[in-house]
């Protein structure tokens, strides 16, 4: 193991650059439409990011101060930037309203791996939509086209050494217990607890993990 924490491995993992806005497909389940977000997403983003009790849960912690906040938080996921990340404007089906934003928002993540994340406006909760979501963009992140390569992740969030299968994580806050039940509804695996440094505050985390070759 490397004096930094780190190893490396290798695996299977989504070829990149990945799938542009302009090659993704629209993704229909019951009762969402999860589609490539676009510029004019803007406005209903801020108004998303501005509901204090989605974003105390976000690394942020706090809302956003500004439509230039806001759209800062929204370039890394529209051209040329979309090839680095892949996720979706979360709309509902029958009106086309963004009620969230989700998917792989970094890749990789500090720890090596890509890394997963989703919000939903505060109106929408219990309804059963992050489970929705979650089970429909796994499909779409399981069939990407994939390549064999090596990765330095951290130790601890990697299971064996040599060749290993590809991992897709996912971070909570310990007591976002909701976020937690819709993980592991949707087949992630619980599997570390710890404790992070974020600016002047200290946070419980849980990691989570998937392994789409074992979908």
């Amino acid at each position: 193991m490397a004096s930094d924490g780190f190893v490396s491995v290798r695996a299977s993992l989504p070829a990149l650059p990945l799938p542009p806005n302009n090659k993704r497909p629209e993704i229909t389940t019951n009762r969402l439409l999860l589609r490539p977000l676009q510029p004019n997403d803007l406005d209903a983003l801020h108004v998303l990011r501005t509901q204090p009790d989605v974003m105390k849960w976000t690394t942020a912690g706090c809302i956003d101060e500004s439509i230039e906040k806001t759209k800062s938080k929204l370039d890394p996921y529209l051209p040329p930037n979309d090839i680095e990340t892949a996720n979706f404007a979360i709309c509902l089906k029958d009106t086309g309203e963004l009620i969230g934003i989700g998917g792989c928002h970094l890749y990789p993540g500090s720890h090596g791996w890509p890394e997963i994340g989703y919000i939903l406006r505060q109106e929408t909760w219990g309804q059963g939509f992050g489970t929705e979501f979650l089970s429909a963009w796994l499909r779409f992140w399981s069939e990407l086209p994939r390549l064999e390569r090596q990765v330095r992740v951290e130790k601890e969030m990697v299971i064996g050494e040599g060749n290993v299968d590809e991992h897709l994580i996912a971070l909570t806050e310990a007591s976002n217990s909701a976020s937690q039940k819709v993980l592991l509804k949707s087949g992630f695996q619980r599997f570390r607890e710890f404790t992070q440094v974020e600016d002047t505050k200290t946070v419980d985390l849980v990691a989570f993990r998937f392994l789409p070759s074992k979908k």
